[in-house]
């Protein structure tokens, strides 16, 4: 068992609550595929946080979601642009080049987010068949350096794609500690921002497995079904996503989970920036903490408490916070830092 750390919120455990809600659905027998009472009671949560015109498709996991949604919205003739940091681009092994065909078009950027200006060098060629042709938008909300797009900003990106008959795409993985950063409603930053295709995560933030991938327009989905089938995310026993999902809504249990491990990060970068010789170097927006630290203690740190490397060449290091990270964690970090630097 790896020591509590801050290596990623995927590597805390499951909360109670979503482990108590499987139990609850692992009575009898219910029909496969999607097609219980626990994902309908799940698609409607949805729908209420999104509209009642929302399709909505549940998958395994953040990397299947990703898949789905570009699958959906793009032919193999297209491209798809993000930032050079997106996990599309760095951490899914080439699975959205090899289940879309589509060429990726990373964006150059310092703190994760894209914007119009550094989008539109790549909105050429529209209609000529020796170049690719530029379908999608794909941004990622929370970053992955750790920072938030306003509304505004997602808007001015969707209305450059839209202006030329392109899509939005979000890679929501932690989008709860966005909604929670942002003080606003889900819906306020993705549907009525101008997002097209959402991949909702939730295993970041409390859930064993299972994200689910949200369309704002049905006429796009025609097809959806077929590309979840035969992209192998597609769950025989999909009611234990559905129940999943039905108690992170209920009572807010996202809110609160979310809630917590932003206020661990706050915590966490009050309790670094104070050190000599730590450097934070993206805004604390969420849930992320990045800072350069000394090189000789990394390796000892992370004997004591886990993390990753973000960048080798400078010695930035990455810290995740999770529903699950308590004050004593953070406080023992802050010290073992300072007697590692003494």
């Amino acid at each position: 068992m790896i020591k509590k750390g801050f290596a990623s919120d995927n590597n805390s455990g499951v909360h109670p609550e979503i482990l108590a809600a499987m139990v609850a659905a692992n009575q009898g027998h219910v029909t496969g595929y999607g097609n219980d009472p626990y994902c309908a009671e799940a698609v409607k949560l949805f729908k209420d946080q999104f509209g009642t015109d929302t399709e909505v498709f549940f998958v395994f996991n953040g990397t299947g979601a990703n898949v789905l949604s570009l699958a959906t919205l793009t032919r193999s003739y297209h491209s798809i642009i993000c930032a050079e940091t997106a996990h599309i681009q760095t951490d899914e092994c080439g699975a959205p080049e090899k289940f879309t065909g589509c060429k990726l078009l990373p964006v150059e950027t310092r703190d994760g987010k894209i914007t119009p200006g550094s989008v539109e060098q790549y909105l050429e060629g529209f209609d000529f068949e020796h170049h690719s042709q530029p379908k999608v938008i794909s941004i990622s909300q929370v970053t992955e350096m750790g920072t938030l797009y306003q509304p505004e900003e997602i808007r001015g990106l969707a209305d450059l794609a839209h202006k030329h008959g392109m899509y939005l795409h979000m890679d929501g993985a932690r989008i709860a500690n966005a909604a929670i950063a942002l003080n606003l409603s889900f819906r306020e930053f993705t549907r009525d921002s101008g997002v097209d295709a959402l991949s909702f995560g939730g295993t970041k933030n409390g859930m064993m497995m299972g994200e689910a991938v949200l369309f704002f327009n049905p006429e796009l989905t025609r097809e959806t079904k077929y590309i979840r089938k035969q992209n192998a995310q597609l769950f025989s026993k999909m009611r234990y996503v559905g129940a999943q999902f039905t108690a992170y809504f209920k009572d807010d249990l996202w809110k609160t989970s979310a809630s917590h491990a932003n206020r661990m990060a706050q915590m966490l970068a009050r309790e670094v920036s104070g050190i000599p010789g730590i450097s934070i170097t993206q805004k604390v927006e969420a849930n992320g903490v990045f800072a350069i630290i000394p090189k000789e203690i990394i390796s000892p740190l992370q004997e004591k408490f886990f993390f990753y490397v973000w960048n080798d060449f400078t010695n930035e290091v990455r810290w995740m916070t999770s529903f699950d990270t308590t004050e004593e964690d953070i406080t023992e970090f802050g010290l073992t830092i300072r007697k590692l630097l003494t």
